[in-house]
């Protein structure tokens, strides 16, 4: 009797080393932020003291600019996710729901981009989108839209060198995106030209997980490829992505902008999509949630170095991350409960399964067939 309670007992304990590690691996990432909310955020915050003065003189209506400039830019990102989803999929109301909940939970999880996307394929595949066309569509927006970002820094860095010198900080933004441009390169000669040893690389690697066949595999792969060679031969969608993706980028440092001009600094555009794109950059690298700290951080330090006075860079860029990063946790939340409650159109599917099975059931057939007809009385 011993051996068995022994080993009930190993077999106990198997399970506690999996909890124990994730909790080491959430304790680092909360030292981490606090490290760096602690050396990075408050040591610039303490400056911020000696210029409160500057919000007895804040414009309010540049405040109410700025929140409007900020909604416009998440509209089009919600405009460039239905660009890249197969044509009338789902009316913007509804994809601007799921972008505001995948955003709001990468705002708050340790995994960042990688927690949001896996909620926006879920919430996508919930609505109807087939599997590989959500995957490809956000695979598509992701990538499209860091591509951007990074066109749009490289541009403001070839007109703000001669004026404002060069920063060793520029180098490693340029390094970073240019990894980006390979992998989103090497990704796309893969799927059209290389389509046939990718698809068997790809075989190879995943054919040995559960739930994963080598025909899913090739298919979900083949549908992809033939998703990306639609798209090339459609000009104008790619355009309509592409500007989308251009004003979500340029809306949402607008409303820096405007943050920075209500607190009374003017600072030159150039110098703006520099430090924005040094800050969003440097924010893909996964320290925090969605760059908590490190945008902060580079914005401020970067805005300074561009002439604009500590003080209004600090309250601009305090005042723009209130909205930017912490007004769409409650609004992606509550988004994501609109999502949840649905109404009658989208639940049918699971009801009629339901019910189908219900009628199937031997017993319950028996209990109808006997069952007296409507307006009679059963004699007995």
């Amino acid at each position: 009797m011993s051996e068995p309670a022994n080993g009930d007992t190993q077999g106990s304990h198997k399970p506690k080393p999996s909890p124990l590690r994730r909790f080491t691996i959430r304790s680092i990432k909360v030292v981490a932020i606090i490290l760096i909310i602690e050396y990075l955020v408050l040591p610039q915050l303490a400056g911020a003291r000696k210029t409160l003065t500057l919000i007895q003189h804040l414009n309010f209506g540049f405040v109410g600019l700025a929140l409007l400039a900020e909604i416009v830019a998440l509209v089009s990102y919600a405009y460039l996710t239905m660009s890249v989803l197969p044509k009338q999929s789902l009316d913007l109301w509804t994809i601007f729901r799921i972008d505001m909940s995948s955003l709001a939970l990468s705002h708050v999880m340790p995994a960042g981009t990688a927690g949001g996307t896996g909620l926006s394929l879920r919430l996508l595949t919930s609505k109807g989108i087939r599997t590989t066309d959500a995957a490809f569509a956000i695979a598509v927006q992701g990538i499209g839209s860091a591509v951007v970002l990074n066109l749009i820094f490289w541009l403001a860095l070839v007109v703000s060198i001669p004026i404002w010198g060069f920063n060793p900080v520029y180098l490693t933004a340029t390094i970073v995106g240019i990894l980006l441009f390979l992998v989103a390169g090497m990704l796309i000669i893969a799927f059209t030209r290389g389509e046939r040893h990718f698809t068997r690389i790809v075989v190879r690697l995943f054919s040995k997980l559960p739930y994963l066949s080598e025909s899913k595999i090739e298919s979900t792969l083949q549908h992809i490829s033939e998703r990306i060679r639609n798209l090339a031969a459609d000009p104008p969608l790619v355009k309509r992505a592409l500007i989308w993706a251009v004003a979500n980028w340029i809306f949402d440092a607008a409303s820096l902008w405007i943050f920075l001009a209500a607190y009374g600094s003017f600072v030159n555009v150039d110098g703006l999509l520099v430090s924005y794109g040094i800050a969003n950059i440097l924010a893909v690298i996964p320290i925090t949630p969605a760059g908590l700290g490190v945008v902060e951080a580079a914005l401020t330090t970067s805005l300074v170095g561009f002439g604009a006075p500590r003080g209004a860079a600090i309250l601009g860029v305090i005042s723009y991350r209130l909205i930017n990063f912490w007004l769409p946790i409650p609004g992606g939340a509550l988004a994501y409960l609109s999502l949840g409650l649905g109404t009658p159109s989208q639940k049918p599917p699971r009801q009629r399964r339901r019910l189908i099975t219900e009628k199937l059931n031997p017993n319950i057939i028996v209990k109808e067939l006997e069952r007296p007809p409507h307006g009679k009385h059963d004699p007995r």
